[in-house]
């Protein structure tokens, strides 16, 4: 086994050590000391619910809170915890805790994983990583508890304060209130759309797990100072910053909710995937912003998935720079040749997941009058960006269309720039041909 792995490439030792994971979360969840007594579990939505969580998803086919019990929810958190974390920094960090030593093969795993410029200092990343998840998720767990309870048993309140801690910052939409909806099996944070602490502290988490560990250790190390941070972090703070404003601001122009439920939405559904409303009363103008948004996603090295918002600025910036045959710049550096090339690579592979996502969808759900093509296209988008906002559609979705979007989920988790080098081999070209020439616009 051990041969074998040494053989493979990092792209494909992550993706098998993700899909090992996600393996492994569905037998533990379909276990009888994992699931209520009276309620019954069969292994796809137990499948479906693993892929979720690893991915950091939080599209739901059950209800965590009325199915699972606090073992069965134990599970699901560290499932959500090695996800949002990645399987290679938990893996790397268990061994440093036994007093192991990482070898360079598995430094390269973490540069891989982690989106580091080289190896180097790899090892203090991962501590950095491990004691900067703590620190937010106690501190996240600790505020939410002033809040769930004054609803519930204090001992009850800890459990649920923690789990939406680790869901929170690790960008994972699930929940364990328990809480029946009319459209959806869980009604997410609806009963706390205008506890002003909570929607804060959930939005804070969530925008900290989304800009990436890279920016965090840098902001603690430059001491906050903008003018020392790096081109990357100056790109991923500004870039989610204007997207939060222009998102709330039209969330709130195209849909009936308060300025805190619409700033809630615009941070959420950048991978996160609460609720504070119920997405069945929105608009498809309204509906079609948040699907931008989980398209968008939140930044590299983060537990978030999309494009990721750098990917989205250098694509903005390739294209303004081609519309007035301009250098690309920005912050008074020079965007690295090739950017533009990569980034336009993703959003084209990202598009023709979703939208391969969607047809295939509306194909096998082709007898289900209740899914409409936005219902679809949102619910695809969702997958890919591992958001878990859902316009209800989830939970009556045939076995087919599950495993399409387990599929679609691990895709988004992964990267898809990362599952088309799992097939992509390092050869020579053989031959080369003069250049053609194609009339483009």
């Amino acid at each position: 086994m051990t041969r074998l792995l040494k053989k493979l490439s990092p792209a494909r030792i992550i993706a098998l050590g993700f899909a090992t994971v996600i393996l492994l979360g569905s037998l533990l969840l379909i276990l009888p000391c994992s699931i209520r007594e009276g309620v019954t579990l069969n292994y796809t939505d137990a499948l479906y619910t693993s892929t979720s969580a690893v991915c950091v998803t939080g599209l739901i086919a059950v209800d965590p809170g009325s199915t699972f019990t606090p073992l069965g929810q134990f599970f699901l958190a560290a499932l959500i915890q090695i996800g949002g974390l990645g399987v290679t920094s938990v893996g790397a960090g268990i061994i440093l805790a036994m007093g192991g030593k990482i070898k360079i093969k598995g430094r390269s795993l973490i540069r891989e994983a982690s989106n580091l410029d080289s190896g180097k200092g790899a090892i203090r990343f991962i501590k950095s990583v491990f004691f900067t998840t703590l620190a937010f998720e106690l501190v996240g767990a600790l505020l939410s508890f002033i809040v769930f309870v004054q609803d519930f048993p204090p001992l009850k309140a800890a459990g649920i304060s923690i789990f939406h801690s680790i869901a929170a910052f690790n960008n994972s939409g699930f929940d364990i209130l328990g809480l029946s909806g009319e459209v959806h099996n869980s009604i997410s944070l609806i009963p706390y759309q205008s506890n002003l602490l909570l929607n804060l502290v959930t939005c804070g988490l969530i925008f900290f797990g989304g800009i990436g560990f890279l920016v965090i250790r840098e902001a603690i190390e430059k001491r906050f100072r903008w003018k020392k941070f790096s081109m990357h972090s100056k790109i991923v703070i500004s870039t989610s910053a204007v997207l939060i404003i222009i998102g709330t601001l039209l969330v709130k122009l195209t849909e009936n909710v308060s300025w805190l439920g619409a700033l809630f939405f615009s941070v959420s559904a950048r991978t996160a995937g609460f609720s504070t409303y119920s997405l069945s009363t929105f608009s498809n103008a309204g509906l079609l912003i948040i699907a931008v948004l989980m398209f968008i996603g939140a930044s590299p090295g983060s537990t978030g998935g999309g494009i990721k918002t750098s990917t989205f600025f250098s694509l903005l910036q390739g294209v303004k720079a081609a519309a007035t045959n301009k250098s690309e710049k920005a912050f008074k550096y020079t965007i690295p040749k090739g950017t533009f090339r990569k980034a336009a690579v993703i959003t084209m592979m990202a598009l023709v997941i979703v939208f391969t996502g969607t047809y295939l969808l509306l194909i096998m759900e082709s007898g289900n009058p209740d899914i409409s093509f936005i219902d679809a296209l949102f619910e695809m988008t969702s997958a890919f960006g591992t958001v878990g906002l859902s316009t209800g559609i989830t939970t009556s979705l045939g076995i087919g269309s599950k495993l399409l979007s387990i599929l679609v989920m691990y895709i988004g988790r992964l990267g898809p720039l990362t599952i088309a080098t799992l097939w992509y081999f390092t050869k020579g070209e053989r031959a080369e041909y003069p250049n053609g020439n194609i009339a483009i616009g």
